[in-house]
């Protein structure tokens, strides 16, 4: 006899949700998404048609309150996550959501409370697909203190995905849909949190070199309210220096990158444009590239994780609620720093 079959309803379906999540749950027995509404009616129409949906709605409402589903995927922009999220809980569903967790730490804190109020219901958010690789591998040879004491760290994540300003305005430089993420920083910072201890001070500035940009909903321009570019340099636990160099605008940039270094080693860790892992250690010449056995590499495996901790065969690793309001309140503090030119104490 099978298990209970879990019944899924998506709610937004881009391109993350169309190229992982829907294949990722279908991929998984006694698993079912048996409803789905996007954007438009023909949008809806269309994903339904074309991954064999039986069941579409005219609004994410109707999906949330139908008693037949027993968990909802969230895979629209993050100004829309803490609504959907905390209606869908009240409902008695699981969430999964895309990430950012939320636009704001307020926000983030709603869903965080409203999910306790639920402990029965599991709540995970997307995690950051950077380092899943050799998250394992990392976390072993800081434990056998590879590094020795860390010292420094640093995050880069620098490109020119939004260097050209003749192209119209993403979602993503858009302060009312994005909330206080900017670029790749709350991606990489929540990589970074699985191997570095927590941010107690930052200091940030913030540039936006093109203010406007062609309006995406039609003619004219918007204004960018997403900086182009972000600086931080912080202070974690310990007494470890961070430097945070995050820029969307910069040609021929380093990619993305995290940077781990101590008194007896040095790990680089590149995201772009493959995942790859470097090592040194003292008494060495250079840094060499660290390969692993293909069955020690970690990977992507969210859809079975969400639906493994809701059959209660596991718990939820990447990412839980209070993991998402964590990095949350980090990228608040970055926001708070830029606005008023001045270091921020974390927690907040």
């Amino acid at each position: 006899m099978g298990k209970k079959t879990i019944r899924i309803g998506i709610v937004g379906a881009g391109a993350n949700t169309k190229s992982r999540h829907i294949p990722g749950f279908q991929a998984i027995e006694d698993v079912e998404i048996v409803g789905v509404v996007n954007s438009t009616p023909e949008s809806t129409e269309k994903v339904a048609r074309k991954y064999g949906i039986p069941q579409t709605y005219a609004h994410w409402q109707e999906l949330v309150e139908d008693p037949e589903i027993d968990a909802v995927m969230i895979g629209t922009w993050p100004n829309l996550h803490c609504e959907i999220t905390c209606m869908a809980l009240e409902a008695g569903k699981h969430v999964l959501t895309e990430a950012r967790m939320a636009r704001n730490l307020d926000e983030a804190q709603k869903m965080l409370k409203v999910s306790k109020a639920r402990p029965d219901l599991i709540a995970q958010i997307v995690p950051s697909p950077f380092g899943l690789k050799y998250n394992q591998e990392v976390i072993k040879l800081i434990s056998q203190k590879y590094l020795g004491k860390l010292r420094e760290v640093v995050v880069v994540g620098a490109d020119d995905s939004f260097w050209d300003y003749s192209k119209k305005l993403h979602w993503r430089q858009d302060k009312e849909i994005s909330g206080n993420n900017v670029l790749t920083m709350g991606i990489l910072h929540e990589t970074l949190s699985r191997w570095a201890p927590p941010t107690e001070r930052v200091f940030a500035q913030c540039s936006t070199f093109e203010p406007q940009r062609p309006s995406a909903q039609g003619q004219g321009n918007a204004d960018v309210t997403i900086p182009d570019s972000v600086q931080v340099v912080s202070r974690l636990q310990g007494g470890v220096n961070a430097i945070y160099h995050l820029s969307g605008s910069i040609l021929f940039g380093p990619g993305l990158q995290i940077h781990l270094y101590g008194s007896h080693g040095t790990i680089k860790v590149h995201f772009t444009p493959e995942e790859k892992i470097f090592v040194g250690h003292m008494g060495e010449d250079e840094l060499k590239e660290l390969h692993i056995p293909k069955e020690e590499e970690g990977g992507w495996r969210v859809e079975a994780e969400f639906i493994g901790a809701i059959r209660g065969e596991e718990i939820v690793h990447h990412t839980d609620f209070a993991t998402g309001v964590k990095y949350m309140e980090f990228t608040e503090a970055v926001a708070l720093s830029c606005e008023k030119s001045e270091p921020v104490t974390l927690p907040l």
